[in-house]
């Protein structure tokens, strides 16, 4: 089959100007609405698809697989990938690719966004000048929050992103600690001003804690009600990794306590839907899963992710791929 006779599936709306670089190459079904479609709907119209550009809402899971005997391909535009059951999809021959090293930055800005508007209650404050609350010019008590230059930042999953942090708490001043499951070598910790500490150590020293590992079944409440009492009461957490690494409803309960001082939060268990305690809140700054969201930056990661889902279905290897595993695999049960 040629290459421009291929089908391939874009399960949200994109920037235009990747789909039609696409259609110069393939048949294209483009979700211009932009509607989120369920299991059923996606497997639908995933019939006599070669490929699919994804997101991270878009599950792949074996009973989906199951049902797309023709898909190769699985492009998320994404760096993470915990939508797609990869140990299935390479049993099938699928190739699983993402788009690291594109939206390192953006992200890393988004993080420290967050981190600042949660440590001086920038929301708080914005809320309460629309509501018309400011009847006072200035008064030496109102909005106290918490000094970012000087303090201690902790970073838990010390990868690109992680890396990216960490070098813009340079501009504060800041003492830098991480957790990984292995330190950095050393010469990487020098680069970036980080030192290596055990997470008990690193939560009870840190004014700020951000979180940035993978969501996987391994990182499913990292940070939970332990953890979080192992903070200090003036400290600020941060995700902007994947909801799930934090027990939203555990950090629900110590905000509401002020156990921690606040929060900055990207993401969260079961998004769109949160915690319904979290909009009683003044001390948790939230935006809707948008640590990538420039137009650059999306714009780059969906340009990689056509190219990832190009090369694949071209019977080259793509530059970011998932799982190698399943080039051998497709070889072995004589797809072309």
């Amino acid at each position: 089959m040629s290459t421009r006779a291929r089908k391939v599936l874009v399960t949200r709306a994109i920037f235009p100007e990747v789909v039609r670089s696409l259609e110069k190459r393939f048949e294209v079904e483009h979700n211009e609405e932009d509607r989120p479609w369920g299991s059923d709907e996606l497997a639908r119209r995933l019939q006599g698809c070669a490929g699919v550009m994804a997101t991270v809402m878009d599950k792949f899971d074996e009973a989906l697989l199951e049902r797309c005997p023709e898909l190769r391909a699985i492009s998320n535009i994404a760096v993470g990938y915990n939508n797609v059951d990869v140990a299935a999809a390479t049993r099938r021959g699928i190739r699983v690719t993402n788009t690291p090293g594109v939206l390192d930055d953006t992200t890393a800005d988004l993080t420290w966004a967050l981190l600042m508007a949660a440590a001086r209650r920038i929301a708080e404050g914005d809320a309460y000048v629309r509501e018309g609350g400011w009847k006072i010019a200035f008064g030496v008590q109102f909005f106290l929050g918490q000094d970012i230059h000087h303090a201690t930042l902790g970073i838990i999953g010390m990868g690109r992103i992680g890396q990216a942090v960490a070098r813009r708490a340079r501009g504060f001043d800041m003492r830098v600690v991480y957790h990984n499951r292995k330190p950095l070598a050393s010469v990487d910790e020098q680069r970036i001003g980080a030192s290596w500490m055990e997470m008990e150590h690193l939560l009870a020293v840190s004014d700020f804690v951000v979180c940035m590992v993978p969501y996987s079944p391994a990182t499913h409440h990292l940070i939970g009600a332990a953890q979080i009492a192992k903070m200090k009461p003036t400290a600020i957490l941060v995700n902007s990794a994947r909801g799930g690494v934090v027990d939203d409803a555990a950090l629900v309960a110590a905000l509401t306590a002020k156990r921690i001082a606040g929060a900055g939060l990207d993401v969260f268990e079961g998004e769109p839907g949160l915690h319904p305690g979290f909009l009683e809140l003044r001390n948790v700054v939230m935006t809707p899963h948008i640590g990538s969201a420039s137009r650059a930056t999306r714009l780059m990661m969906c340009e990689t992710a056509a190219a990832n889902l190009a090369a694949v279905l071209d019977g080259s290897r793509p530059a970011h791929l998932v799982n190698p595993q399943a080039e051998q695999q497709h070889h072995t049960q004589g797809n072309p």
